[in-house]
């Protein structure tokens, strides 16, 4: 009898096997649909030696209900799935969902209705009748998109359509996307350049599996140096996927590309409509899908002929995911190149030490861009410090800044002031008794958002407004916000520089793409003198006559104790500071600091990255720190403190004694409340040559947990919270 084995999106089944129905025809890769009880499940065909066996009886067997019209997933990706859930400790199913990632994809080509004006006019005509008229000239959408534009009802529109003065039309769900042209504006490079974009052609045409670590500093044109391997590839008919770490970054991204190669790359991010979804995910598994720009989730992705994989801003924190499968997309995409057989380029001016560790042993092959792009020169870096030049009281920033920012503004210059905290303030207290904001589903203070008038916890989300009177004493006009967020920065430099015009760029102001690309053509067009920004600001942007960064607090990002704290520090203010003197006016860098001598602040200020670098290394190497050790956490949490306590005590009590491997905890987690549960944490530090995981596994495996427990593993974690 034809049996198959089904990995289906039920993490606590594992594998399952079914018949297969005279006349149906499937093998590894398939998406099918299957019975479950009463339900209908979507499955994928697998190898069955690949997956654990099961000893169901031929004549018990159900039978699958239909083969879903997508194209098999490919063994290279069922290989890098495999590899996923066995590197991140994660369920193969939560794997798979990921590849998955839009249902509606699954139901075959389809159609949709779309409106436009038929150039009829209503019976009766209303000023919102006549304004969305006026703003629908040219447009053709879905009622609810097209409402969006005209700024009215969908109750509005809807009328317009019962008049005929908005027509339907049928349209394709998945019309295939603008043909790119590799050809379409070729640019000059510079030497450096054309060397490097020459060595990953030759990795394109070769078509075999090429880790490449390109090391540029900021400025020195890597976008344009990698649009060539890019161009390579869809002249031989391949795809191209490109990972960048913020939707912010994507709109400066995108008319960059579209400049290169005449159209838009195909998207893909959590910002989509489920419809822009389904098109995108069809055309990539059907191969029509060029060139995919998209977050770390584009990666999983079902690509039918991929050649190229690039990650802007490799380094970028933001490519490691904290919930649900704990994967890294930086080290992800360069297993999906290996089983894939093609290059991966990891692009950054401050790479990951752990990535410059491996092109010093020889798995990357390394490429240097060392000077900036049309002769423009690195901006000068200059410490302040507010121990001895300390800012007037009440304010934040000090003389020496203020009066740069000041000449800028006088020359009509621009300048960028970075804080990496979102926000006014990170903290409200009463004056009159002490009480703090606190949120009362995490173990964290509630940040104070002036801009929309909210406490807000940056954690779990929730909100309340500001109240009147002290929640504890009761006492009126009595609290205080304390410490300085970015939208504090941007009121002093108003109150200081009332004629300036002041931007704050966060994620908080920047949350779509077309906020983002409201923001890039202010600043591009000079209608913005002072940018105020947090971390989402310090990569990805070009603007010519911004001449001045100021980094607020240096000191910020080293407290905590996080491993890479410094490191990452480092990799701020490194990349904020290459956003200044980019065109033909030099830039210059303040960074105001009450540790000058701290060794991360002491190499920025002399420019000496090296230096910097070979010191984290030997400090990582002595602590057997990644990428000479390995590190994983384990979470234990519960809504009840009591029960998440007992399972960590129960957990710990059954350590596995073993070389080279230790293990501190439980402790409480440093949010030891995050989302309304209770956790306890676990630290595991190993020696790479143990099997980290076989070993965490078969601890977790000795226990049972209660049913409102859960364990969470995050292998090489960057979130120590």
């Amino acid at each position: 009898m034809n049996r198959v084995r089904c990995l289906v999106f039920n993490a606590a089944l594992g594998a399952l096997d079914y018949r297969v129905p005279e006349g149906m025809s499937v093998g590894p890769g398939s998406v099918v649909l299957a019975p479950l009880g009463p339900r209908q499940i979507t499955g994928i065909v697998w190898e069955e030696e690949r997956l654990p066996a099961n000893d169901v009886p031929d004549a018990k067997l159900r039978a699958l209900l239909e083969v879903l019209p997508v194209p098999p997933l490919s063994a290279p990706l069922r290989r890098l799935i495999e590899w996923t859930s066995d590197y991140y400790c994660a369920p193969m199913s939560a794997v798979a969902r990921m590849v998955i990632s839009s249902g509606g994809a699954l139901k075959g080509p389809g159609t949709m209705t779309e409106y436009r004006l038929s150039g009829g006019m209503p019976e009766r005509m209303t000023p919102q009748r006549e304004a969305a008229i006026d703003a629908l000239q040219g447009e053709q959408a879905t009622i609810r998109e097209l409402s969006g534009i005209a700024g009215v009802s969908e109750g509005v529109l809807r009328g317009l359509v019962g008049q005929g003065v908005l027509e339907p039309v049928l349209v394709s769900i998945d019309r295939p996307f603008p043909a790119t042209d590799p050809d379409f504006e070729v640019p000059e490079l510079s030497p450096d350049q054309h060397e490097v974009a020459g060595r990953l052609v030759e990795a394109v045409k070769a078509r075999e599996f090429a880790p490449f670590l390109l090391d540029g500093v900021t400025g020195s044109g890597k976008t344009e140096t990698y649009f060539e391997p890019m161009a390579e590839a869809l002249r031989m008919g391949r795809q191209v996927l490109v990972l960048l770490p913020e939707i912010a970054l994507t709109e400066n991204f995108l008319s960059r590309f579209e400049q290169r190669f005449g159209v838009p790359p195909v998207l893909w991010h959590s910002s989509l409509k489920s419809t822009e979804r389904r098109r995108a995910w069809r055309a990539i598994s059907e191969g029509n899908a060029q060139v995919v720009v998209g977050a770390r989730s584009a990666l999983f992705l079902p690509y039918r002929n991929l050649g190229l994989i690039v990650v802007d801003e490799a380094h970028e924190v933001s490519f490691k995911q904290d919930d649900g499968v704990r994967y890294n997309a930086r080290d992800v995409s360069v297993m999906r190149a290996r089983f894939e057989k093609i290059p991966v380029v990891l692009a950054s001016a401050t790479p990951a030490l752990e990535s410059l560790q491996m092109a010093e042993s020889g798995i990357y092959e390394k490429l240097d861009l060392p000077s900036r792009f049309g002769g423009a020169q690195l901006p000068h870096i200059d410490t302040i410090n507010l121990t001895e030049e300390p800012p007037e009281r009440q304010r934040w920033l000090s003389p020496r800044l203020v009066a740069a920012l000041e000449d800028r503004l006088a020359k009509g210059e621009q300048s960028l002031l970075f804080l990496n905290r979102r926000g006014f303030a990170p903290l409200t207290l009463c004056r009159n008794c002490g009480f703090r904001f606190q949120c009362p589903n995490c173990s964290a203070w509630l940040v104070e958002h002036r801009l929309s008038r909210r406490l807000a916890c940056h954690h779990c989300g929730h909100e309340t407004m500001p109240p009147e009177t002290c929640p504890e004493c009761g006492e009126p006009d009595c609290l205080v916000a304390c410490g300085p967020g970015v939208e504090r920065i941007a009121d002093e430099v108003a109150e200081i520089l009332p004629e300036a015009r002041v931007s704050v760029a966060t994620s908080d102001t920047l949350n779509s793409p077309e906020r983002a690309a409201q923001f890039i053509h202010e600043a591009e067009s000079g209608a913005i003198d002072v940018i105020v920004g947090t971390q989402l600001v310090t990569k990805g942007f070009h603007f010519p006559e911004l001449t001045l960064v100021g980094v607020i607090d240096a000191d910020l990002g080293l407290e905590g104790g996080d491993l890479r704290a410094a490191e990452r520090t480092y990799q701020q203010v490194a990349q904020v500071a290459g956003r200044a003197g980019r065109g033909a006016k030099p830039g210059e860098v303040l960074i105001q600091t009450r540790h000058p001598e701290a060794a991360v602040i002491a190499a920025l200020a002399a420019g000496d990255r090296d230096a910097f670098y070979e010191a984290e290394t030997e400090a990582r190497r002595h602590a057997g720190a990644p990428p000479f050790g390995r590190w994983a956490a384990i979470i234990i949490s519960s809504e009840d403190d009591q029960e998440a306590r007992q399972a960590a005590n129960r957990l710990g009590d059954s350590r596995p004694q073993e070389d080279d491997l230790t293990i501190l905890g439980p402790a409480p987690a440093p949010l030891a409340l995050l989302r309304g549960r209770y956790r306890y944490r676990f630290l595991v530090n190993a020696r790479r040559s143990v099997e980290l995981q076989k070993i965490i596994l078969r601890w977790l495996g000795t226990q049972q947990f209660a049913p409102g427990v859960r364990v969470g593993v995050d292998i090489d974690p960057y979130s120590f919270v």
